[in-house]
């Protein structure tokens, strides 16, 4: 088993050591037998680059993709999906850089693989899972978003918007990746309705989410606006999906 993490980075200077260093600590104990972690920068203004070459200098297990100025995390997940593909990734776990997420739980995640699932999410709203430090009105949108999405999708996955997760190798390669339309958030939403609609099993593994360490979030309204209307164009298109071994749903 050869488990790659994904870290799209843009100005998490402040961040990215932290995260990189638990995750690696985490990762060696869950995975012995090797892994890698790539940090898949879009040209940070702040430095992040520069501190994560740094550490790939320092850690052999630690890898970096410059990319040319900022150009979206589903691209930057579509970057490093293929590089770790090309590496030979049996498993790849995608986790934000800002210290939101506890790299404590990438062993959940990857168990949850290995106890049958195709696909483990990070879910912030299956019971065990949570949120700290959002006021309300933050807990309305992304909880109405989520309700939102599985109402328009007509699923049961609680927490389609989170950004935690752990994929098997075949369903990144069953799910047409290059034709994925999103830029921002709503890729999640994209990546696990393919899963869904080519049979795949997806797990829900209870997480809680925490507010980040520093720094500004990414979120915007042009990306809020996005997810809204491209999630009900999901159920209009029909990607080139691979059929899932055995047909698990």
């Amino acid at each position: 088993m050869a488990p790659w993490l994904i870290l799209p980075t843009y100005d998490e200077a402040t961040n990215v050591e932290a995260v990189v260093r638990s995750a690696h600590a985490v990762l060696r104990e869950a995975a012995p037998q090797g892994f890698r972690i790539l940090v898949v920068d879009d040209a940070s203004p702040d430095g992040t680059g520069a501190v994560a070459d740094g550490l790939a200098d320092e850690v052999a297990e630690v890898h970096v993709l410059h990319r040319t100025g900022r150009r979206g995390l589903g691209g930057a997940y579509r970057a490093g999906f293929a590089r770790a593909l090309e590496g030979g990734a049996t498993h790849v776990f995608e986790m934000d850089a800002d210290g939101s997420h506890d790299p404590a739980d990438l062993a959940a995640l990857l168990a949850a693989t290995g106890a049958g699932a195709d696909l483990a999410l990070g879910s912030r709203y299956v019971p065990g899972g949570g949120v700290t430090d959002w006021g309300a009105g933050r807990r309305l949108v992304s909880r109405g978003g989520c309700l939102y999405a599985q109402l328009v999708l007509r699923v049961r996955v609680r927490d389609l918007t989170g950004g935690f997760k752990c994929f098997r190798r075949e369903v990144l390669e069953a799910i047409d990746l290059p034709s994925a339309r999103s830029r921002g958030y709503a890729f999640q939403v994209e990546l696990t309705w393919r899963a869904l609609r080519a049979g795949f099993r997806v797990a829900e593994v209870p997480i809680t989410f925490r507010e980040r360490r520093a720094g500004r979030s990414k979120m915007s309204w042009r990306i809020a606006l996005e997810a809204v209307w491209l999630v009900p164009g999901l159920r209009l298109t029909r990607p080139r999906l691979k059929e899932a071994r055995g047909g698990r749903r």
